[in-house]
């Protein structure tokens, strides 16, 4: 029998080679499974979308037509101060909060993770990393206020006048404590994964080779945390960075940071012929929130190798 004919999916009839028919493979059945991402779905569009799309529009689009002049008004100097307050106000309660929950974590990777104090913690870091708004501005106010408990304690037992330079509680200043208050808990939530997921079988093998705890954290446990690290970073940096009700019940007065500006653009009766401003800030929040999530995609990319 020539090759021909025993090649696979040919027969012989009458001394003629045909091609069997070709098997037909079954249509993968179809799957409703994304169904479920539906509701949630609907959500990011009428409420993140469409409302980030129409506060930028505002900005740039007067009459229908587009007008990029408008543009301009983030270069006015005070805009740019504004802009520069939320930036180290975000940075500096970022990293802080960042090292403190860092340390937290750290300190709980001994504990046994279904252990009353790790239950207790991780507990207590998703309440207080919500707690915000009046109720978060109403318990400084009540507690280190110019009438506040500490302040009063501390003037009587110790004649320590925390505001004799001013009330500095109800300026820029004053938000570093409530927003170190959701900053920290915010970061034992998003980095104690990855601290977690650290293998034992790592450390048991420097061990082995001779390394001691120090070269473990150095050559190891640093290396692999710190993409998670940077993630984690970054997003506090965007939650400080677009935070509003804490700052809006607590600095009431001025317009210190962008959020409180673009509140002040929306309800004073002194931007006459300015209404675009708040939009045009709005567009320039989008586009520092855009890049540091977009940096926090690139460097959780990086971090998820080590959590697999």
């Amino acid at each position: 029998m020539s090759a021909l004919a025993q090649a696979p999916g040919l027969t012989r009839s009458a001394g003629v080679e045909h091609a069997a028919p070709p098997r037909r493979t079954p249509r993968p059945a179809r799957s409703w499974a994304w169904l479920g991402l539906l509701p949630f779905g609907l959500y990011l569009v009428f409420f993140l979308a469409l409302p980030t799309v129409l506060a930028v529009a505002s900005g740039i689009i007067v009459d229908g037509r587009l007008q990029l002049g408008n543009l301009a008004a983030l270069g006015d100097p005070v805009i740019v101060k504004t802009f520069w307050n939320s930036v180290w106000l975000s940075l500096l309660t970022a990293v802080v909060g960042a090292v403190v929950g860092a340390v937290v974590c750290y300190a709980m990777l001994g504990l046994p993770q279904t252990g009353i104090v790790r239950t207790v913690v991780d507990a207590a870091a998703g309440v207080l990393a919500q707690f915000g708004g009046v109720m978060l501005a109403f318990a400084f106010i009540a507690t280190i206020g110019v009438h506040g408990v500490v302040t009063g304690w501390l003037a009587t037992s110790f004649g320590i006048n925390i505001f004799a330079d001013g009330a500095w509680i109800y300026d820029l200043p004053g938000l570093i404590g409530p927003y170190l208050y959701f900053q920290v808990p915010l970061m034992v939530i998003t980095f104690n994964p990855a601290v977690t997921a650290l293998k034992p079988a790592w450390a048991e093998a420097n061990l082995t080779l001779g390394g001691t705890r120090m070269s473990f954290w150095t050559h190891i446990g640093l290396p692999v945390l710190a993409p998670s690290f940077l993630a984690s970073l970054l997003l506090l940096f965007a939650n400080a960075f677009s935070s509003y009700a804490t700052a809006a019940a607590l600095a009431s007065q001025g317009s210190q940071i962008v959020t409180l500006q673009i509140r002040n653009a929306l309800t004073s009766e002194t931007l006459l012929g300015r209404q675009n401003l708040a939009g045009v800030l709005a567009l320039g929040m989008v586009v520092v929130v855009g890049l540091v999530m977009w940096a926090y995609s690139a460097v959780q990319r990086k971090a998820a190798q080590w959590q697999r």
